[in-house]
């Protein structure tokens, strides 16, 4: 509640982007991801499908994979049917989703030994620690996740996984590329409103976990894109003057006035080559789309 209600209070006000993914907004996000405006999900799908040959070249079977933020896990069948883990460790922080997605991921691969973890991925110190003997560790974070975190949550994120993960670690990673603004924007308000019912969403939760008395009705979605920050940024705009009650407070707002919810940066080669120099990891492989539009990138522990 104090995290919420320091936010509000901010004179712009904001909210953590972590609390749009309940078990409803994470059911909420697999639908946005088959829209026809949302390409991030199927551009990265189809730099899987050619770089996947590639991948038992760069890391040996029996190893152990873990997946930041891993929702449905849909992308990590391909993964696992590929590099063939040991143990496959998907972490989230959606409690049920997680289960409901672990659980089909056991059942389809017996012989793996799937360990879900419960947790906000922003903290790489969830995972246990490295043991001497255990098998080589594969970090996977896919979708550009990476993206909705800051510049310095993205540092302490990385460096915080290439301590965690151990030397000898190699992490998979998901990122959007800077592109036309159009595009950008329609992939985050989509013709059937599923970005608008997933930054909805937020309020509802909200409602309901910390007693606030959101009228959802009388805020709407809006994305935009930050050229100056390279990012998309999203809010919910308030449609008339109106109070809200949280903790026993009152926080006022004006017409017109946004709640920050969630950026999603975009990044060029390059500044992914300079984030992963300074947490402790060298850019060795990069994949990308025949339009430029998404990247997957191969990282090795310095």
């Amino acid at each position: 509640m104090e995290e919420a209600l320091t936010g509000l209070t901010a004179a712009q006000k904001t909210l953590s982007p972590k609390w749009l993914y309940d078990d409803r907004g994470s059911a909420l996000f697999e639908e946005i991801t088959e829209v026809p405006e949302y390409y991030p999900t199927r551009t990265e799908a189809a730099i899987f499908e050619t770089m996947m040959p590639h991948l038992p070249a760069l890391f040996p079977a029996g190893g152990d994979i873990i997946e930041y933020g891993s929702g449905a896990s849909k992308k990590t069948v391909a993964l696992i049917e590929t590099l063939r883990p040991a143990i496959y460790r998907p972490l989230d922080i959606a409690a049920d989703f997680l289960a409901q997605a672990a659980a089909g991921l056991q059942a389809q691969f017996p012989n793996i030994a799937v360990k879900p973890v419960v947790a906000d991925f922003t903290d790489p110190s969830q995972i246990p620690a490295t043991e001497e003997g255990a098998p080589p560790r594969l970090g996977f974070f896919p979708g550009s996740t990476i993206g909705n975190l800051t510049d310095d949550q993205r540092h302490t994120f990385l460096a915080g996984a290439r301590k965690g993960l151990g030397d000898g670690a190699r992490f998979l990673l998901g990122a959007d590329l800077v592109k036309d603004k159009t595009v950008l924007e329609a992939a985050y308000d989509d013709a059937v409103c599923g970005s608008a019912a997933l930054n909805l969403n937020l309020l509802t939760r909200m409602n309901r976990e910390l007693g606030t008395n959101f009228d959802v009705s009388a805020f709407e979605h809006k994305a935009l894109f930050n050229g100056d920050a390279s990012r998309i940024e999203m809010h919910l705009v308030s449609l008339g003057s109106q109070t809200v009650s949280l903790g026993g407070k009152s926080i006022p707002f004006a017409d017109g006035e946004t709640i920050h919810t969630e950026n999603s940066y975009k990044f060029t080669v390059d500044m992914i080559d300079e984030l992963a120099a300074v947490t402790g990891w060298r850019l060795a492989q990069t994949w990308t789309d025949p339009k430029d539009w998404f990247g997957v990138f191969w990282l090795e522990a310095v």
